[in-house]
């Protein structure tokens, strides 16, 4: 069994955004604390589901390939994380977004 050692502690964690729902997001984030990189929504698989899903956009294919390195999270704890996504969050099922390299803005991608 995996230990997790995440860069937060539960008690920073703060109430930044109303409830939407849970999200996936990758260790490189909540784990090694690198900053999201890459965001999309897909459809939600149930009525708990944001469908928001968060990478750091260093992830590789085999590293996505092991369910051990992504978790289940409130969106709220990812944004703690990085704030930055807030604006976004609103935004349609089927998005794909990516950071603009060293700013706290990000731009569709076709």
């Amino acid at each position: 069994m995996k230990i997790y050692k995440f860069k937060l502690k539960p008690e920073e964690i703060k109430d930044l955004i109303p409830p939407m729902g849970y999200c996936l997001v990758s260790d490189k984030i909540t784990v090694d604390g690198l900053k999201v990189g890459f965001m999309y929504r897909e459809k939600p698989e149930d009525d708990n589901d944001s469908g928001w899903r968060f990478l750091s956009g260093t992830e590789s294919e085999e590293y996505m390939g092991n369910e051990n390195n992504t978790m289940i999270f409130d969106v709220n704890v990812v944004v703690n994380y990085d704030p930055a996504i807030v604006p976004y969050l609103k935004f349609r099922v089927g998005i794909d977004l990516e950071r603009i390299e060293g700013t706290d803005e990000f731009s569709a991608i076709d």
